[in-house]
């Protein structure tokens, strides 16, 4: 008959205990993606953009996604084609083929071809312009907007948003994110009944998959932080050298005051 030693069957007790170990926290990882494949977003408040100016790739994309989906209503009145062009590296054939209109020129502001009356009849009101929307908001924001539209048959446009109720924008992205529902739950809030957000709930699926439609809003978020300040890379450059400089002048400015006060002391 086979038999184990002491030390071989500790050894066996332990690769199973592992083992186990292993597969509990594969079934856990499993039901946590099948919950959030159910429902997603209860802590739509702490997404964050993530975003980063120096990826001119994302700003790349950012800007082809913002003047096909968003320069119909806004505009960015305070920078022109050309300078996108030249911060982006975008060849200026391909900057005039894709970026601007035919009716444009590349040293034109980016302005909207929405005439103002059709905008407050559409709307209630002129959508605003972007161009400092990235410093005024925050580009946390601007990212919990872009991906907090739902379902809302109460309102004029069909959809509503939690980083900003009642808003009169349409979700001119559901096509690419799909159509989801907020599933609200009650609470007692000071002896009255409230709903609470809870999670979204995804009823038709769009063109693009969830990380992919995040990726698309992070682009776009990317592109407003660079448009509100477009010089901001050069600026933290030539920051770095400018604190050198100081850090530079102080030393020399020590051994200047070391030299002339040596015979004092």
């Amino acid at each position: 008959m086979l038999t184990l030693d002491p030390l071989k069957r500790r050894g066996w007790r332990a690769a199973l205990a592992l083992l186990l170990a292993a597969s509990v926290a594969c079934a856990a990882a499993a039901a946590q993606e099948s919950a959030a494949e159910k429902g997603f977003g209860s802590d739509w408040q702490s997404w964050t953009a993530d975003n980063s100016v120096s990826d001119v790739a994302s700003l790349q994309r950012g800007a082809r996604d913002f003047l096909n989906y968003c320069n119909a209503c806004h505009s960015l009145k305070y920078i022109r084609y050309s300078r996108i062009g030249e911060d982006l590296k975008i060849p200026a054939n391909l900057l005039q083929q894709f970026l601007v209109p035919p009716d444009k020129k590349a040293t034109d502001y980016i302005s909207t071809p929405m005439p103002e009356a059709d905008a407050v009849n559409w709307f209630g009101k002129q959508p605003p312009d972007l161009s400092l929307i990235a410093d005024e908001r925050g580009t946390d924001y601007l990212y919990q907007y872009l991906t907090t539209f739902y379902v809302d048959p109460s309102r004029p446009t069909g959809t509503n948003n939690l980083a900003l109720a009642t808003t009169a924008m349409p979700d001119v992205v559901s096509q690419l994110e799909g159509l989801k529902r907020a599933v609200f739950r009650k609470v007692e809030v000071n002896g009255t009944t409230e709903e609470e957000f809870d999670h979204f709930e995804t009823v038709v699926p769009g063109s693009m998959t969830r990380e992919q439609f995040d990726g698309f809003a992070r682009d776009i978020v990317n592109f407003l932080d660079y448009v509100s300040e477009p010089a901001q890379l050069h600026r933290r450059s030539l920051g770095v050298w400018v604190v050198l400089f100081l850090l530079v002048f102080t030393w020399l400015a020590w051994l200047l005051k070391k030299e002339y006060w040596k015979d004092v002391h």
